[in-house]
């Protein structure tokens, strides 16, 4: 994502983002360079990321629970991410999160085009 959206871009895109403290995340305080704040959860504390807890039961309609999802292709993970990115959210009244993705990218690159 960095390499997509590039240095000057990334903390406009992606001004917070929240990790757990898994090895897997260990670089992640490198973003805060380049303007993102970058928070941690506190381990077992899974109410500090709702949102992920709700995505989580979401990818559960695809990969039921207990399956490895080492079981799935590359492209069978981002086939899934496509379908629940396209699917309307009530919270978001009822617009999908790729909609509104793709509106708020639009509206992060015609502030540089007017500058």
């Amino acid at each position: 994502l960095r390499e997509e959206f590039g240095d000057e871009k990334f903390s406009k895109v992606f001004k917070t983002m929240t990790a757990d403290n898994g090895p897997e995340f260990e670089t992640f305080s490198q973003y805060e360079q380049l303007g993102t704040k970058i928070y941690f959860t506190h381990p077992y504390s899974s109410w500090e990321r709702p949102q992920n807890e709700r995505h989580n039961g979401l990818l559960r309609d695809y990969i039921p629970k207990g399956t490895s999802i080492e079981c799935y292709s590359d492209e069978d993970v981002l086939s899934i991410a496509d379908e629940l990115n396209q699917r309307p959210r009530r919270i978001l009244g009822y617009h999908t999160p790729a909609e509104l993705f793709d509106h708020f990218l639009d509206e992060v690159y015609a502030i540089d085009k007017c500058s």
